[in-house]
């Protein structure tokens, strides 16, 4: 299975539309994880007509339409590996433990809110988290960021982050 992780879209605050290259990821993508931020239903609207699945989360962005339409947390099992998805794991420091104990059971945690792409395994290799970062709003990092992966046979692999163009 192809997926395609995403998070903190932000539209239109931080950008007026979903960059192009994020678009032709959702229809190639077999699955699309957004891990919240959305801040608007159209953007949710136009990925639920995009994606032949979505497993996404709202953020603390997001106001009462998309949490009425959307969870705090979801979880999936998808070419035999566990998933969850949340916006926030709380500061950088200690994420892998905390997360290890509340996601005990998962094989993968995908998590946005800091803009930072973040790729890391727990101490015990069992849970690996990552932050796609963000498609629309880089903040201190040199570039907008999403992630690819693939997941066949229990096994999570080819986990890559893209850099988008900077914007004109």
């Amino acid at each position: 299975m192809r997926l395609l992780l995403t998070s903190d879209t932000h539209l239109p605050k931080r950008a007026k539309q979903i960059p192009g290259p994020l678009l032709d990821e959702i229809d190639r993508a077999d699955a699309v994880f957004h891990a919240g931020d959305w801040v608007d239903t159209a953007t949710l609207d136009l990925f639920e007509a995009r994606a032949r699945l979505l497993v996404a989360v709202h953020g603390n962005n997001d106001g009462p339409g998309l949490r009425e339409r959307l969870s705090e947390r979801a979880d999936v099992e998808l070419g035999g590996v566990r998933f969850s998805v949340v916006h926030e794991t709380g500061p950088a420091q200690g994420r892998e433990r905390r997360c290890a104990e509340r996601f005990s059971g998962r094989d993968v945690l995908v998590f946005g809110h800091s803009h930072i792409p973040w790729d890391t395994t727990t101490e015990d290799g069992r849970l690996r988290l990552l932050n796609p970062g963000s498609p629309t709003d880089r903040r201190r990092q040199p570039y907008c960021t999403y992630m690819t992966a693939r997941a066949e046979g229990g096994a999570l692999g080819e986990v890559r982050l893209h850099r988008l163009p900077r914007r004109r």
